[in-house]
């Protein structure tokens, strides 16, 4: 038996109506008997074209609001039957069941209604019953059947019926039957999570139906993938495909800059994951040239990411630099054409959205998920333990040095001088290791940090840490407190005159 199959009827019954003119109209030219629905049944004879209700074959009216109007074995019958089945024939015959060989349905927009802060009523009326429904008996029933769920395909559908004549083969149809459960599963994801919002149950479940192949993973030789919709994110203007290690440093520079959203000026550069250069200023090129100076050595090849508009002079500025992403809310039209310089240079304008908050990770056999660590670190939290109070400056720095700690990979520290990221040490196994490698980075790039701050992204178990630092020259320091020796930095900094707060809060990084 040939797997090609021509297609003698369908039935149509879709929520929107964009993009199904053209398919209408060829079926009708291809002799395809359609069978329709309520307001799709109205589209189609507005076009002139001859529809039968499905209430002439079930003898049955749409009933309950409009809640039941395809659930009937007539219908069912005429998907789910096996035309290669003997029985399945006789009994399609006795009981006057029309053979459907096209099912083109798509469902209510659950996700937007959600999204529109509609009320739950409104929100339950848009779970979709006969429309779900259908689509799984077709999918099903690939062998006979070709189902068509969702606006995107119908251009893909047309060319199959356009270029075959009405023809479908086995392995169209089992395309679109793997479309359709990628449709299906991913609208009962949605309203399970819509549910569960509340109900909490311990199960996890996450739909992408948007997705892409990235040139490679982490390194050449491992596959990578992109799932979700860049384009609600960010508009991009120029550059190359971005990479799975440009993404993971994209995202942890937009969030790194939406601590200093609302703040002055702020330019931060990235490299794997960490800001190597931060600061804050009174004009965006100010803020660039001085993230620079915090380590322009690994700021090459980095991510670069804006607070503010990039302005023609700051893209000057940035132009001498080999860098792999630029990001910021907007250019300056010169702007703009001075970092399009770079061929492969790829600039992102950054939309404002919602982000998710919770962050997801492969682990083990499964998978781990955590709320998102939202909490930043403000003046009203802090509790001061020692004599020595910071002053108004020490204060400003204690506060950027704690934002940029919390998206520093553990065990972090952080120096920070008038707004400028110093140095900083990075994912060590000790925090005297992080401590250490702070000193001698900052050293190496010629800063002083006598009179800068110092932020710890967990608690000091012993005073070694707060020693070393004042012999470096650090005044004032912000850590979360709540070791119990906790006393012993406490006395250490009242004994050398080291201003130090408590945050309460810990941000590990790992």
């Amino acid at each position: 038996m040939s797997n090609l199959k021509q297609a003698k009827s369908a039935l149509i019954s879709v929520f929107s109506k964009d993009g199904l003119e053209p398919i209408v109209k060829k079926l009708d030219e291809l002799g395809v008997t359609i069978y329709s629905t309520g307001g799709t049944e109205s589209f189609i004879k507005d076009l002139g074209i001859n529809v039968i209700p499905v209430e002439d074959v079930t003898s049955y009216p749409s009933i309950l609001g409009g809640r039941v109007k395809t659930l009937h074995p007539k219908v069912f019958g005429g998907i789910l039957n096996r035309q290669d089945h003997e029985g399945d024939v006789a009994e399609l015959e006795k009981f006057e069941i029309p053979q459907l060989d096209i099912v083109i349905v798509d469902l209510y927009p659950f996700e937007k209604t959600v999204a529109s802060g509609a009320s739950e009523q409104d929100i339950i009326e848009k779970i979709d019953i006969g429309g779900i429904s259908l689509i799984r008996a077709a999918a099903k029933n690939f062998k006979d059947v070709i189902c068509v769920s969702s606006m995107e395909d119908y251009t893909e559908f047309l060319e199959v019926i356009s270029t075959q004549n009405g023809e479908t083969s086995l392995a169209n149809r089992k395309r679109f039957a793997a479309k359709a459960f990628n449709v299906s599963s991913h609208y009962d994801s949605a309203i399970f999570n819509y549910f569960n919002q509340t109900e909490e149950l311990e199960a996890f479940k996450v739909s992408e139906s948007k997705g892409k192949t990235l040139r490679y993973g982490e390194n050449p030789h491992q596959k990578g993938y992109f799932y979700g919709n860049l384009d609600e994110m960010f508009d991009k203007l120029h550059g190359k495909e971005l990479s799975y290690n440009n993404l993971l440093d994209v995202d942890a520079a937009v969030n790194l800059i939406g601590e200093f959203k609302n703040d002055d000026p702020t330019f931060a550069i990235l490299k794997h994951n960490n800001a190597c250069g931060v600061a804050t200023r009174k004009t965006i090129k100010e803020a660039y040239v001085d993230a620079l100076a915090g380590d322009p050595v690994s700021a090459f090849g980095g991510v670069l990411i804006s607070n503010k508009e990039i302005d023609t002079d700051t893209a000057n500025e940035i132009h001498s630099l080999f860098c792999e992403v630029v990001i910021a809310p907007s250019y300056s039209d010169e702007a703009l054409e001075i970092l399009k310089g770079k061929k492969n240079r790829i600039i992102l304008v950054q939309k404002d959205i919602e982000l998710p908050k919770t962050t997801v990770r492969s682990s083990l056999n499964g998978v781990l998920v955590q709320e998102k660590d939202l909490k930043t670190d403000v003046i009203e939290d802090l509790s001061y333990e020692t004599n020595n109070k910071p002053t108004e400056n020490e204060l400003e720095d204690l506060m950027f040095a704690s934002k940029i700690c919390k998206h520093t990979k553990s065990n972090t520290i952080v120096f920070a001088k008038n707004k400028q990221l110093c140095a900083s040490g990075t994912g060590q196994t000790s925090r005297v290791d992080a401590l250490r490698q702070a000193i001698e980075k900052a050293q190496s790039f010629n800063f002083d940090l006598k009179g800068a701050a110092m932020a710890s992204d967990a608690f000091f178990p012993f005073p070694d840490c707060v020693e070393i630092a004042d012999k470096a020259g650090i005044t004032a320091v912000i850590q979360p407190g709540g070791s119990i020796k906790d006393k012993l930095s406490i006395d250490y900094c009242n004994e050398n005159n080291v201003a130090m707060v408590f945050t309460g809060t810990r941000h590990f990084k790992h």
